[in-house]
């Protein structure tokens, strides 16, 4: 935690992260009302109105230097839009085609992957609860896909495109510490939402939303994607690394939550059992006691 944080910063830096997790979490049940949209449709227009509302804020907070804060971020920051994209797009795909559990689930596997990764590129060592954490965690999504083989079609397709995200989150992480970069996190985002943009948009074509579709995508791009990234900037500052980590599971609570209640989606067994199997490994990881590299997991999707 910042050495410039005060009880009063922190406690409204708790309450705005919660509030950041509240707004991710509508993505599922948003999606599921979706009238005819299709999965890179919804991808496209979620990516556009996001980078739409990040050009707005930063022409007005930026004032005339909106471009030069955007380019200064250089190849890494170019490098964590790519990743950006990859989240965005699959994110969006994925929940077109398992379950926002399954989706939310896999996602939350990002400072597991991460320390991977970091043990790999950059030789930096896993404290041995880690190890466990990711054994126990490979159980539990070993039930999670056997469950999605038996559910809808497709389902473990999603589950796999899915993986997508904390993979790109994971590369992205690694990627600004081997730069030695501090990368403003809005402007990758902007970068991550026009990349989208430009991959999608030929595969949404021709346009089949309907005017509510456009209008419920709308709302995730502003609400779901620019407004958390913005306050997530400045609620980080005054959280440590586990903080931001258990905090942002509570994504992985409501997000099921939402659609269960407004759509209708009911988690099988299997995915509950797998998923608080997983969701334990990462609680567990987090809280006990034992020096460990810093891993933060990147919530906003």
């Amino acid at each position: 935690m910042s050495t410039q944080t005060t009880p009063a910063l922190h406690r409204r830096a708790v309450i705005t992260l919660i509030f950041c997790c509240f707004l991710w979490s509508i993505a599922g049940v948003v999606t599921r009302n979706l009238d005819s949209a299709k999965s890179f449709e919804a991808t496209f227009w979620r990516s556009f109105f996001c980078g739409v509302s990040l050009i707005i804020w930063f022409v007005w907070n930026e004032r005339g230097a909106a471009w030069q804060h955007i380019v200064s971020s250089g190849r890494a920051g170019f490098i964590s839009g790519v990743c950006w994209a990859v989240m965005f797009t699959c994110f969006m795909i994925a929940l077109t085609l398992t379950s926002t559990a399954n989706t939310l689930i896999v996602n939350s596997l990002s400072p597991l992957i991460t320390a991977l990764l970091a043990w790999i590129v950059l030789k930096s060592p896993i404290p041995g609860r880690t190890w466990l954490a990711i054994a126990v965690a490979i159980i539990g999504m070993a039930l999670m896909f056997g469950s999605a083989l038996e559910g809808k079609s497709g389902a473990a397709l999603g589950m796999m495109i899915a993986f997508g995200v904390p993979v790109a989150a994971a590369v992205n992480l690694i990627n600004l510490k081997k730069a030695g970069a501090q990368i403003d996190l809005a402007p990758a985002v902007l970068i991550g939402a026009i990349i989208s943009c430009a991959i999608t948009l030929p595969l949404s074509l021709p346009f089949s939303a309907s005017l509510k579709d456009v209008a419920l995508l709308a709302l995730l791009g502003v609400f779901q994607l620019a407004i958390p990234c913005v306050l997530l900037i400045r609620a980080v500052k005054h959280l440590s690394a586990p903080e931001t980590a258990l905090l942002g599971m509570l994504e992985i609570i409501m997000g099921p939550l939402w659609t269960w209640l407004f759509a209708g989606e009911t988690p099988a067994l299997l995915t509950l059992v797998g998923a608080t199997i997983v969701i334990a490994a990462l609680v567990l990881n987090e809280l006990m006691p034992e020096r460990r590299s810093t891993v933060v997991q990147s919530p906003a999707k």
